[in-house]
C-alpha cells in the first residue's frame, strides 16, 4: 500500500510539472527556428510582443542649449544653476560634466524657479498654474508635490531663506502662502482690496514682485503691475507704507540694509525708494536717456529687471537689463553695470531673458560683493566676471554652441577606434588659444561626476548650414567638442541670391566617416569633398572635378535623338542640347578656391566634386554618399543618377542616369522627356501636375526658396534632382514603388550606397569588390568594381560597370548589409590609417556572433547573406543563389524613417524607427521581433534628418533646434546609467551668519526674525478647497500605491484561491482514483477466491 501511495505522489508531481511546462510555453514563447527549416518572419501584428513585455524608451542625457528659455535660478551654496524653458523642460547645471534634464508633465512653460538654498530641492511655477516641488538629492530629480491653483492664475513666487512658507502672487492681485513641506495652502491671505488705499478706485493689477525685507522678515514688499508698491506687515495684517509710481512696474530689489529699495519701470527709469518717505521716490534716473535738440528726453525701452547689490567697499552695484533708447541703431540687447561713477554697457548677441548676480553669501542682509553675472539669453548662456578689469566673460565649458549655425545633418558612431578621439582632440580643442576670456575658473562648480563610464568611445558629427562640421566626444553621458572643420576654407559662395540667403549654398547635407582610415566625405546640395586626416600641416591646391548628373530621355515619335536611335537614351550633360540646339550652359553653384590652401593639422581636403547647374536650372540635391578607403573610391548620387570617383587617381569613373543602371532589365517604363526647346514651345501656362509637386522638396535651410526649384510644365524639361528630405521622398517613393512596370516613372533617386565584397550574380563562385546601389523605388542594383593590383593602383585605371543584378522591395531603400553564414556582419574593407612613415596599430574588432547560426544549411551552403531594408519591408537573401530566406512586412500604414543594422549584446539586429512613433527591433538573420517601443511620433523634418542609431543600441536625434537627445534600447546600459550620471546635491553646512555688533543689537538695527509658523500655521485656519488642489504628493502616492497593492493582492489572492481549488479537485480526483483502484483490487481478489472455490467442483455440485 505504501508503494502504491508513493507511485501516486510521483504521478501527481509529474502532472503538475506538465501543466507548468504548458503555461511556460504559452506565455514565454521560444525561438522555434531550427537548422532544418528556415523561418518566415511573422507579420508585425501577429509577432507583436504582449503589452506587458513592452518598454518605454530610455532617455540617457540631453545636450545643447535649452530651447526657448524662460526662467533662471542659482543656489549660492550648492553652486547649481537651473534653467526653465517654454516647453516645460528643466535643466540643472553644475560643474562641467554635470548636466541633468527633467521635464514637467504636460509640458507647461516655466514662469519662475526658486531654490531651497542648500536643502536639495527647488520649486517651479508654471503657466498651467501649478507649483512643483522637485527633489534634487537623487541623481534623477523627481516631482515630490504638485499644487494646482484653480480659481486664480499664478504670476510670481518668492521663497525667503530657510523658510518653509512660499509666497505666491496671482493675476487677481492676491497673495497666497503655501507650506512647502506639505504643499498645503495656508488660511492666511493678502487680498488686493486690503493692500490698496480705501480711496483707490481701480484695480492695482496682477502681482509682479514679492520681496522679503532682508532685515525684517515681518515686512513683505508687494509690487503690482500698475506701479503700486505696498510694504505689508504680516503680524498686523495691514499695509505699513504705500508708494505709487507713474509708470508700470517691472521689478523691485532691496538693498541689504532693508531701508531702501529700487524699482525698474516700463519707461526705462530706475526709482529709489525709502521706507521713511512714502510720498515720492528719493531719486529717479534714466540711465540711457538722451536729450534731443528740442530739449525733450527721448523715450527708452523698459528696464525688465534690476539688482541692487551692496559691497564692503561702500559703492554698490546696480545691474539691469534694457533701458536703451528706442532710436538706438540695431537695438542691441544689453546688460548695464553701474558701479560708482562708471557705467558699463555689456552688449549681447541675443535678447536677454533673465540674469542673476553671483554672490558667495546666501543671506540677503549681508554685503553681497558680487563676483559675476549669469545672463540667460534667448540662444546662449553668458557668465560675466565682475572682478576682472573690463568685465570679460568666462569661457563656457558646456556644449551650448551646438546651434551656432543650424544643424542640418547628424552622424553617430559608437564603438569607434580608441585612438580616434585623442587624435581629433590633439588637432582641435587642444590647440585652440581663445583670447578675450576671463583667466579665472568657471564659477558654477556644484555637483560631482559619476563613477561609471563606457569601455568604448562614441563620436557625434554634426553638419551645419554655414558649411561647418563639428566632431563631438559623446562617450557615456559627456558631450565635448573635439574638432571643427569649415567647408568655406575650400569652397566659396557665388553671388548673393535674390532672397539674401547664401548659407544654403554650403549647407552640409551628409557626412560619412571611415573611422579605420580616417577618411571623410562631406556632401552639400551640389558638392562632395573628400578629406584625409593628417597630423602635419600642408600647403597645396585642391583638385576639383565638375561632374553634372543630368540625363535626357527622348520618347517623342516626331523628334529623334541626335544619334538617330529612336530608343530611349541617356547622355552626359555636356552633350545635351540647350535652347535652339545650342550646347548646354553649365554654371557652378559654388566654386573651389584657387591656389594653394593652407591645411592645418586635421582633415585635409583631397578632392572636390561639384555638380554644376545646366542652363540655369539648379542641380539636384545629393541624396546619398559612400566612401571606401580600401578601394580608393567615392560614390554619390541624386535623383538623376550615380557618380563613382577614383580618389587615388582623382578621376570620374562612372556618371550614369538611374535608368541606365538597369540596362535592358529596366522594369519601369520611363516618362518621355523632350529637350528644353520643345518644352518651351509647349503650353507655357499649364501648371505642374501632382507628381511634379510631390517630387519637389527644398533643402533643410531653404524654407523660403519656393520658386528656385520649380518644375517645367508637363515635366518635359531635363530631369534633375529635387529632393533630399527623406520624409517627403519616402512618402512619394512609397506610392511610386507599387507602380507596375507598365506605368511611367518620372524620377528614381539614389538613396542608399554600400561598398562590399560580394557575389555579382548567381554564376559566381567567389566574391569581388562591388557597389550596392539602393533607389527610391525599392530597387537594389550591383555595380562591379575591377581593381588593379596594389602596386599598379596609382597608374592603372579602375573599371566599373553595372551587372544587371536587381533586387526589388516595396518602398524606398533604407539600408543594405552583408552577413556571413553564422549571422555575423561583414564589415566593409578599409585600409589602415598612416601618417607619413608611422602606421596606426589597432586590435582587430571581435566578430559579432549571431544567435542563429544555421542558415548556411538552409541556404544550401551559400557564403553570404544579403540584408535589404526599405521603408516598408525587410528581406534576407542567400548569395550567390539569390534565394529569399526570410522576409518581413515592417509596416503597411506608416513608413520607416530610419533603419540601421547594429551590433548589440554579441549579436546583430535590425532597428527601425517608424513615422507613427514606434521603435522596432528584429533579430538577424531570422527577422523575428525582439522589441516594440512607443517612442516618439515624427513631428518635423528636423527629427527625421538627424535621427541616428548606432552599435550597442544607442541613438540620438535633434529634439529641438539647439538640443540633442541621446537614448538607448539596451537594458544593460540602463542599469549602468545610474553610475554614469553625476550627483547634483552634496551635503555641506550653511555659511555662518556673521554676528551683529553690540550697538546694532541694542538699538534694534539687526536682523529681526519672524515666527511664520505661528502666523501661517493652523492658527490661521484652512484655505478653501476651491483655491488649490494637491495633485501629487506623499498622501496621493501612498493612496495610489495602496490601490495598486490592493489590486495586485486581489489578483494574487484570486490566483491563489483558484490554485487551491484546482489542487483540491486534483486531490479529490486522486482519492477517487485510488478508491477505484482499491475497489478493483478487491473485486479481483474476490473473483479469484470465488474462482478457486468452485474450480474443481462439477456442475451438479454447485
Amino acid at each position: 500500500m505504501a508503494s502504491r501511495n508513493e507511485r501516486a505522489r510521483r504521478d501527481r508531481a509529474a502532472r503538475r510539472q506538465t501543466e507548468l511546462e504548458k503555461i511556460r510555453r504559452k506565455y514565454v514563447p521560444g525561438d522555434s527556428f531550427s537548422s532544418g527549416s528556415p523561418p518566415s518572419a511573422p507579420s508585425p501584428a501577429s509577432a507583436r510582443p504582449p503589452p506587458a513585455a513592452r518598454r518605454q524608451d530610455n532617455q540617457i542625457v540631453r545636450h545643447g542649449f535649452p530651447h526657448q528659455p524662460t526662467a533662471l535660478a542659482f543656489d549660492p551654496v550648492q553652486k547649481l544653476l537651473a534653467i526653465g524653458t517654454k516647453t516645460g523642460s528643466l535643466r540643472l547645471l553644475g560643474r562641467p560634466g554635470v548636466d541633468i534634464h527633467v521635464r514637467h508633465d504636460g509640458d507647461p512653460a516655466v514662469l519662475q524657479i526658486a531654490f531651497l538654498v542648500n536643502e536639495g530641492a527647488l520649486v517651479t511655477a508654471c503657466t498651467d498654474d501649478t507649483l512643483n516641488m522637485w527633489n534634487i538629492r537623487q541623481k534623477i530629480p523627481e516631482v515630490v508635490h504638485t499644487l494646482k491653483f484653480q480659481r486664480e492664475r499664478t504670476t510670481c513666487i518668492s521663497l525667503p531663506l530657510q523658510s518653509k512658507w512660499l509666497y505666491v502672487g496671482t493675476e487677481k492681485g492676491n497673495v497666497h502662502i503655501v507650506n512647502i513641506e506639505s504643499f498645503v495652502v495656508s488660511g492666511y491671505i493678502i487680498n488686493w482690496n486690503k493692500a490698496i488705499e480705501l480711496s483707490r478706485k481701480n484695480h492695482p493689477g496682477p502681482v509682479t514682485c514679492l520681496v522679503d525685507n532682508p532685515v525684517d522678515s515681518n515686512k513683505l514688499l508687494i509690487g503690482f503691475e500698475t506701479g503700486l508698491l505696498v510694504l505689508w506687515d504680516l503680524r498686523t495684517k495691514a499695509a505699513d507704507v504705500r508708494w505709487q509710481s507713474a509708470e508700470p512696474l517691472r521689478s523691485v530689489c532691496w538693498l541689504s540694509d532693508g531701508k531702501q529699495f529700487m524699482s525698474s519701470h516700463a519707461d526705462g527709469s530706475l526709482c529709489t525708494w525709502s521706507v521713511k518717505t512714502p510720498q515720492r521716490p528719493v531719486a529717479t534716473q534714466f540711465p540711457h536717456a538722451k536729450t534731443r535738440e528740442n530739449g525733450q528726453q527721448e523715450p527708452c525701452k523698459a528696464i525688465q529687471k534690476v539688482s541692487w547689490l551692496s559691497t564692503r567697499a561702500g559703492e554698490p552695484y546696480v545691474i539691469f537689463t534694457g533701458g536703451l533708447g528706442h532710436d538706438t541703431a540695431g537695438r542691441t540687447p544689453s546688460v548695464t553695470v553701474m558701479h560708482g561713477r562708471t557705467t558699463t554697457v555689456l552688449e549681447m548677441e541675443h535678447n536677454v531673458v533673465d540674469f542673476i548676480a553671483l554672490v558667495d553669501t546666501p543671506y540677503p542682509s549681508e554685503f553681497q560683493d558680487p563676483y559675476g553675472i549669469v545672463v540667460l539669453l534667448q540662444n546662449d548662456l553668458v557668465v560675466v566676471d565682475l572682478t576682472s578689469p573690463g568685465y570679460p566673460c568666462f569661457e563656457n565649458p558646456y556644449p551650448m554652441d551646438l546651434h551656432g549655425s543650424t544643424v542640418t545633418s547628424c552622424t553617430y558612431l559608437a564603438d569607434c577606434p580608441g585612438d580616434l578621439v585623442p587624435a581629433l582632440y590633439s588637432v582641435g580643442t587642444a590647440k585652440q588659444n581663445r583670447t578675450g576670456f576671463s583667466e579665472k575658473e568657471w564659477p558654477i562648480t556644484g555637483g560631482t561626476w559619476g563613477t561609471g563610464g563606457n569601455s568604448y568611445p562614441e563620436v557625434v558629427i554634426t553638419g551645419h548650414a554655414d558649411g561647418s562640421v563639428k566632431f563631438w566626444d559623446a562617450t557615456a553621458v559627456s558631450f565635448q567638442v573635439l574638432y571643427k572643420l569649415k567647408v568655406s576654407r575650400v569652397l566659396e559662395r557665388q553671388r548673393r541670391s535674390q532672397d539674401g540667403d547664401t548659407e544654403d549654398q554650403l549647407a552640409v547635407q551628409q557626412v560619412v566617416l571611415c573611422p579605420e582610415s580616417r577618411q571623410l566625405a562631406v556632401a552639400g546640395a551640389s558638392y562632395v569633398i573628400h578629406f584625409r586626416f593628417s597630423r602635419n600641416e600642408k600647403n597645396a591646391e585642391v583638385p576639383c572635378l565638375e561632374i553634372p548628373i543630368v540625363y535626357e530621355t527622348y520618347g517623342d515619335s516626331d523628334r529623334d535623338p541626335p544619334s538617330g536611335d529612336p530608343a530611349v537614351t541617356v547622355r552626359p550633360a555636356d552633350t545635351i542640347a540647350g535652347v535652339n540646339g545650342k550646347k548646354a550652359e553649365l554654371s557652378l553653384p559654388v566654386r573651389c578656391r584657387s591656389g594653394p590652401i593652407r591645411r592645418p593639422p586635421g582633415f585635409h581636403p583631397e578632392l572636390v566634386c561639384i555638380t554644376p547647374a545646366v542652363n540655369g536650372e539648379p542641380p539636384g540635391v545629393i541624396s546619398s554618399v559612400a566612401v571606401n578607403s580600401a578601394y580608393g573610391l567615392l560614390a554619390y548620387g541624386n535623383e538623376s543618377g550615380l557618380v563613382i570617383v577614383d580618389t587615388v587617381q582623382r578621376t570620374c569613373l562612372l556618371n550614369l542616369g538611374t535608368p541606365d543602371l538597369y540596362g535592358p532589365a529596366d522594369p519601369y517604363q520611363r516618362a518621355p522627356r523632350s529637350p528644353k526647346q520643345r518644352a518651351e514651345e509647349a503650353d507655357l501656362g499649364r501648371s505642374p501636375d501632382s507628381e511634379q509637386i510631390n517630387g519637389l522638396c527644398l533643402s533643410p535651410t531653404a524654407g523660403k526658396q519656393g520658386g528656385v526649384g520649380s518644375v517645367s510644365p508637363r515635366g518635359r524639361d531635363v530631369q534633375r534632382s529635387r529632393s533630399q528630405e527623406r520624409l517627403d521622398t519616402q512618402q512619394t517613393a512609397s506610392r511610386s514603388s507599387s507602380l507596375s512596370s507598365l506605368e511611367n516613372i518620372s524620377s528614381e533617386a539614389i538613396v542608399c550606397l554600400q561598398f562590399a565584397d560580394t557575389f555579382v550574380n548567381k554564376s559566381e563562385s567567389s566574391t569581388c569588390p562591388c557597389l550596392l546601389v539602393g533607389t527610391s523605388l525599392g530597387s537594389t542594383l550591383i555595380v562591379q568594381v575591377a581593381l588593379p593590383r596594389s602596386a599598379d593602383r596609382a597608374t592603372q585605371a579602375v573599371s566599373v560597370a553595372p551587372t544587371g543584378s536587381i533586387f526589388r522591395l516595396n518602398g524606398a531603400m533604407q539600408c543594405i548589409a552583408l552577413l556571413d553564414c553564422s549571422g555575423a556582419r561583414i564589415p566593409a574593407a578599409a585600409e589602415t590609417w598612416r601618417d607619413g612613415n608611422k602606421e596606426r596599430t589597432r586590435t582587430p574588432s571581435r566578430p559579432t556572433v549571431s544567435s542563429c547560426g544555421s542558415l548556411s544549411e538552409a541556404g544550401g551552403g551559400d557564403g553570404q547573406l544579403l540584408v535589404l531594408v526599405s521603408d516598408k519591408q525587410a528581406r534576407v537573401l542567400a548569395t550567390p543563389s539569390h534565394s529569399c530566406l526570410c522576409k518581413l512586412q515592417i509596416t503597411e500604414t506608416s513608413f520607416v524613417v530610419r533603419a540601421e543594422i547594429i551590433s548589440l549584446k554579441d549579436s546583430v539586429c535590425l532597428v527601425c524607427y517608424l513615422a507613427n512613433g514606434r521603435l522596432n527591433s528584429y533579430s538577424l538573420p531570422s527577422l523575428r521581433p525582439l522589441m516594440e517601443v512607443e517612442f516618439l511620433p515624427l513631428s518635423d523634418l528636423r527629427m527625421a534628418r538627424t535621427f541616428c542609431i548606432s552599435n550597442h543600441g544607442h541613438g540620438l536625434y535633434l529634439c529641438s533646434p539647439s538640443e540633442i537627445q541621446k537614448f538607448t534600447i539596451s537594458s544593460e546600459f540602463c542599469t549602468q546609467l545610474q553610475d554614469m550620471v553625476g550627483e547634483l546635491f552634496l551635503a555641506c553646512d550653511m555659511p555662518e551668519l556673521p554676528q551683529q555688533g553690540f550697538l546694532k543689537g541694542l538699538f534694534g538695527g539687526g536682523v529681526r526674525s519672524l515666527d511664520r509658523e505661528e502666523l501661517f500655521g493652523e492658527t490661521s485656519g484652512k484655505a478653501s478647497r476651491s483655491v488649490a488642489k494637491l495633485l501629487t504628493g506623499p498622501t496621493a502616492q501612498a493612496e495610489q500605491l495602496q490601490a495598486r497593492v490592493s489590486s495586485t493582492g486581489g489578483d494574487v489572492g484570486r490566483a491563489r484561491q483558484a490554485m487551491i481549488e484546482r489542487g483540491q479537485k486534483l486531490s479529490k480526483l486522486e482519492d477517487r482514483t485510488e478508491q477505484l483502484m482499491a475497489d478493483a483490487d478487491n473485486f479481483s481478489s474476490t473473483a479469484h477466491q470465488l474462482m478457486m472455490r468452485y474450480k474443481d467442483k462439477k456442475w451438479y455440485q454447485l
